[in-house]
């Protein structure tokens, strides 16, 4: 890969990263304390553009590559991770499957205003007994006279209190398994469809996280979207591109805690010398660095390959099993290079420790990354 970049992705990278700066960071303990939402943050995400990076122009979106929304979400994420969740299912999960295998209509009612900010997007799989698993589908969407009627609950959904959009997996037809599974777009508000209460999480506190029921509630039928039956095939090509963007996520985290660590060891004084004078402060310092830069070029090379429209499905497995081991470790060492202050809330480490631990779990876990690898290189 071309390891340049074009003048308009530097461009990107240093607008996200002033934005990160100047809007992001300086609340960010605050609403991890208090679980807030990032309103007005997410609203601004919108006004730049970010929140439909690769949608093509046509449909509102800002028609940038896969590389540009990797250099963007990794500095929205090193100052914060939750906006960084927010971002990325907004990008990779809702405005990618819209624009894919949306209609022109569907994508001209709801990709438009999702790809410019206007409405906030939510990727519905997982269920209390579909997570890895994800073609044990247990909510239902039957045919009726206008359309479908759904009801089942989902779990664990991200923006699920906040969004506007849901895109909703649901068995059509428990007959044929997998294949009859399908997708449905249903807007908030809609009769017989309600979130629960949000999550009180480890980490990325800032983003809300929820169930959502639905009982009875009606879908018309030119909600469903791409094909009847071709739910579970959505579902996995939306998250392989998704896993790239949970990778950079992943990645700025690592960055956030690798700066933090370099920082504090120069400031910080043992035996009267700056413990970055430490052999053993130095050799974890390289080890972090090493990771980051490692995980940098997984996570670039997976974005490269899907802009290339070659396969990218192993490369992107890869790069969101190695990035997000990559978080934990690099904050789990900047704690340690922090000693007591570590464990604080003023030093920011211990944040980074608390959300770099989804991202092993989310859009498909550590060990479901090395499936996905290994079956790539066996078949």
């Amino acid at each position: 890969m071309d390891f340049n970049f074009t003048e308009e992705q530097l461009m990107i990278k240093q607008t996200a990263k002033e934005f990160a700066e100047s809007e992001i960071a300086p609340t960010a303990v605050e609403r991890d304390i208090s679980a807030e939402f990032p309103h007005e943050i997410v609203k601004k995400l919108g006004e730049l553009g970010f929140l439909g990076m690769m949608v093509p122009p046509e449909w509102g979106g800002a028609g940038m590559d896969t590389i540009s929304y990797v250099l963007a979400m990794e500095e929205i994420s090193k100052a914060d991770a939750s906006v960084g969740v927010i971002m990325s299912v907004n990008n990779s999960l809702v405005c990618f499957g819209l624009n894919e295998y949306g209609t022109n209509e569907q994508k001209e009612k709801y990709l438009k205003p999702l790809a410019q900010g206007e409405l906030l997007g939510a990727f519905c799989l997982s269920e209390p007994e579909a997570g890895s698993d994800a073609t044990n589908q247990h909510t239902i969407a039957e045919r009726d006279s206008d359309g479908w009627v759904l009801n089942g609950t989902k779990n664990w959904i991200t923006n699920g209190i906040n969004a506007d959009i849901y895109l909703v997996i649901a068995q059509t037809n428990r007959e044929l398994a997998h294949k009859g599974i399908s997708t449905f777009i249903v807007e908030k508000g809609t009769d017989g469809f309600e979130h629960g209460k949000k999550e009180d999480k480890l980490g990325i506190r800032s983003s809300d996280t929820c169930s959502l029921s639905f009982t009875n509630c009606k879908v018309p039928k030119e909600n469903l979207l791409w094909e009847e039956g071709k739910g579970f095939n959505f579902a996995m090509n939306t998250l392989n591109g998704g896993r790239i963007g949970i990778a950079a996520q992943a990645l700025g985290i690592a960055q956030a805690s690798l700066e933090a660590a370099v920082k504090y060891s120069k400031e910080r004084k043992a035996f009267g010398k700056p413990i970055a004078n430490l052999q053993a402060i130095q050799f974890k310092i390289a080890d972090m660095a090493t990771k980051v830069d490692a995980a940098r070029l997984l996570t670039l090379n997976s974005a490269a390959l899907k802009d290339q429209n070659k396969n990218y499905i192993q490369a992107a497995a890869m790069a969101k099993l190695f990035a997000s081991k990559a978080a934990m470790e690099c904050a789990d060492e900047a704690i340690q290079i922090h000693g007591g202050y570590g464990y604080v809330r003023e030093y920011l480490v211990e944040r980074y420790l608390r959300d770099a631990k989804i991202t092993e779990i989310y859009e498909g876990t550590s060990e479901i990354q090395r499936i996905i690898i290994a079956r790539t290189l066996l078949q």
